[in-house]
């Protein structure tokens, strides 16, 4: 009996065309897996300064902030015009003083494999609120007076007083429930955001994960900005953003293989006073000092006309921003008549200690604020420490002046975290111990205020009320500036300086 042709295939034999099918097939798997298997070589990320902690509950300075955003979502974010959307939660505001936060499905798995609830929520916004903690947050969730979580996908707020920006002031990261019983999060991380911890061995080297395809980030902690540029170009290290001078930006983009991206910024650079003791409490001080200061040359020589000048810690784009402020004019001899109406000359010069971060870009431009000032006759004493003891410092209000810059700001309650009596350290950012009842009571009245014109008008009342006692001189606004080795891409610059491109950069 004959076989058919088919059964007189031997076993270890496949016909042609099976033979290529299979063949494409195994090509196509291969390109998949290629396309799919997570970068083995780390993208390293260049900053001036380490965060100085993880933990969203008590994150604060700029490097802290922005590595946050990476590892933990929070419930709402900002869209490109400063108006909250949802993240985590969309709400409802079911009376003045009561908003129900509805969980959605995305970003809801921490990195250790627990599901994230309205527990969580409550938990950390809780630990928060606890004025055992000190958490910097607190004095911007005041107006919380209670958190209930009903069932595991509902968080209610309730309010103790009307707050028509309570949604978006839901920015902070979410943490574990457990983490609320003094675990610290500082070094050991965990969220739900897009990327994860995979190593902090070293203040100056932090290395992350990417959630979604395993891909590795380090961020590399470089002070000197010529270090961070030779780095770069040697290819030690793959994108650098911010903290950079002009000649060294112009240097790199003459660079074969370097892309150089820059935006308009949103963060004001100023000086700080303390308000509390020495020659700084004298408004006529303050104000000779502001007059002092050739702003305008600074942007054009050191900055390279990379920014604008600044009257608020707004920007005037800023639904809330204050478009029509005055200028604060370079005028040394109206400096010298306030100096002498202060009781200061040459027989008794004014001296002041300056402290700044040891950045040599920052001390640059600390060095030709140092020589400015010397024109009208104040002598400054400059002095420059490394960024833990500097930022501790500020914090802890052992300073007479300083320089520092706001970072992100997206809503206007960063008057009442910086300039409200009620925000004096722990319990805010008021650093400068300003206390003025007629600034508490203008931002009180802002805050309760449910007419948006109107509530923007009394924020512009609270910017020229600032402008007028100067607890800080506004100096300026930097562009943000990127620079990346080819194979970069996909990564943009945010207005903010914020890392959120990281979570879908290729390289």
């Amino acid at each position: 009996m004959s076989t058919p042709s088919s059964r007189r295939i031997r076993p270890a034999e496949a016909p042609p065309r099976r033979r290529r099918a299979w063949s494409y097939l195994g090509s196509l798997l291969l390109a998949l897996s290629a396309i799919a298997a997570p970068a083995q070589t780390p993208l390293r990320f260049g900053v001036a300064q380490p965060p100085i902690t993880l933990d969203p509950r008590h994150a604060t300075d700029a490097a802290s902030e922005r590595i946050c955003r990476l590892i933990y979502r929070a419930l709402v974010g900002f869209d490109d015009r400063y108006r909250p959307v949802p993240q985590l939660a969309h709400w409802e505001r079911l009376s003045p003083t009561h908003y129900r936060f509805t969980l959605g499905s995305e970003g809801r798995e921490f990195h250790d494999g627990t599901r994230l609830t309205a527990a969580d929520v409550k938990r950390t916004y809780d630990y928060v609120l606890d004025a055992a903690n000190a958490s910097p947050h607190r004095a911007a969730l005041e107006s919380i007076a209670r958190v209930d979580a009903p069932d595991p996908e509902h968080v209610d707020f309730h309010l103790s007083r009307p707050d028509a920006l309570f949604p978006g002031r839901l920015t902070m990261g979410i943490v574990p429930a457990w983490a609320a019983a003094g675990v610290s999060l500082a070094r050991r991380p965990v969220g739900s955001g897009p990327y994860r911890l995979a190593d902090w061995p070293e203040a100056g080297t932090l290395s992350l994960r990417r959630v979604a395809d395993g891909a590795p980030l380090q961020f590399v902690a470089v002070q000197n900005p010529t270090v961070r540029a030779l780095k770069l170009v040697s290819g030690e290290i793959d994108l650098l953003q911010g903290d950079m001078p002009p000649e060294l930006l112009s240097w790199l983009r003459d660079r074969p293989g370097m892309t150089v991206r820059r935006v308009p910024g949103d963060s004001v650079s100023y000086l700080g006073f303390s308000l509390a003791e020495g020659a700084t409490r004298d408004l006529r001080v303050r104000r000779a000092i502001a007059h002092a200061i050739d702003r305008a040359a600074i942007l054009a020589y050191v900055f390279g006309g990379s920014g604008r000048l600044a009257s608020s810690v707004l920007r005037p784009g800023h639904w809330a921003g204050a478009a029509g402020l005055p200028a604060l004019a370079y005028d040394p001899q109206r400096s010298r008549e306030l100096l002498s109406a202060a009781g200061y000359g040459e027989s008794r010069p004014l001296r002041i200690t300056y402290k700044t971060s040891s950045d040599p870009y920052r001390v640059r431009i600390a060095t030709i604020l140092q020589g400015q000032l010397r024109q009208v006759g104040i002598e400054v004493d400059l002095r420059s420490y490394d960024w833990g003891t500097f930022y501790g410092d500020i914090k802890a209000g052992r300073f007479q002046m300083y320089s520092l810059s706001w970072v992100g700001l997206k809503l206007p309650d960063i008057f009442r975290y910086a300039f409200h009596s009620s925000s004096l350290p722990p319990a805010g950012a008021n650093r400068g111990r300003y206390r003025d009842p007629i600034t508490d009571r203008l931002i009180e009245s802002a805050e309760a205020e449910p007419r948006p014109q109107r509530q923007a008008e009394l924020y512009g009342q609270v910017q020229q009320r600032l402008l007028d006692a100067l607890p800080i001189v506004p100096l300026w606004s930097e562009d943000v500036t990127v620079v990346m080795r080819a194979g970069v891409s996909d990564y943009e610059p945010a207005t903010d300086g914020n890392y959120d491109s990281l979570a879908h950069a290729r390289w």
